[in-house]
């Protein structure tokens, strides 16, 4: 799986379920202000990172291959120092945004990851960075986009009660070796994979997440787009 490269027809239509799936869990809120397996996030916050996110892999997209992410991993700087520069750019592009409600901020995320979906096929096989002297394509983070809007398809559905699975988990595990190169993939089932390499757990809100009741230590990992998932302190 590490050494074969997604399909694009597979990749194509999990893109698409992804960004279908936010939108309609979107429809769905009563409450923004819920929170979510993102540690320290309610769902506006969540909302407002989906807004970011798209409008950054967006412009990743239209820079390639010179764009701030593709210098970003040029550096090959270790995994720890990617994880925190990503995090601290997810961290101040949330403050800056103005305040908007929810349904907003998905409708500007579903703006940008359709033109992202647009553009996508004809630059498929555009280098789209180079990290410790592989080259990763435009195709390759299009994998990456996937994981990431799945992912947030489950913090979403978690955050109003709902369960999520994704169509095609096994797609998500060989867009992540290839989309996520600089993180490590768990493996088992391929979707509690994904959840668990990310940093959260299959089972949230488990009994010890509870107000009041201490919780065990666990390392946070990442999205793809550098924002820890759930992280237990």
């Amino acid at each position: 799986m590490e050494r074969t490269p997604p399909d694009r027809c597979r990749v194509l239509e999990s893109y698409q379920d992804g960004v279908t799936a936010i939108r309609a869990l979107a429809e769905g809120v009563g409450d923004w202000d819920v929170p979510t397996p993102c540690a320290d996030w309610r769902l506006i916050d969540l909302a407002g990172h989906l807004r970011c996110v798209a409008e950054n892999f967006l412009e990743y997209l239209q820079d390639a291959p010179d764009s701030r992410l593709a210098t970003l991993f040029a550096q090959e700087s270790a995994t720890a120092v990617l994880i925190r520069q990503q995090a601290r750019q997810n961290a101040t592009e949330l403050a800056v945004l103005p305040p908007e409600p929810g349904p907003d901020r998905i409708m500007s995320f579903g703006v940008s990851a359709g033109a992202y979906a647009d553009l996508m096929p004809d630059m498929w096989d555009r280098t789209h960075l180079i990290y410790r002297g592989t080259k990763y394509t435009v195709g390759d983070h299009a994998g990456a986009a996937c994981v990431e809007w799945h992912l947030h398809a489950w913090d979403m559905a978690r955050a109003v009660g709902a369960h999520y699975r994704p169509r095609d988990p096994d797609l998500l595990v060989s867009a992540w070796h290839w989309g996520v190169p600089h993180l490590p993939l768990e493996p088992g089932d391929a979707w509690e994979a994904v959840l668990r390499s990310s940093g959260r757990s299959p089972r949230w809100p488990e009994p010890d997440d509870r107000p009041g009741r201490p919780r065990a230590r666990r390392a946070a990992r990442q999205t793809p787009s550098g924002r820890p998932g759930r992280a237990r302190r």
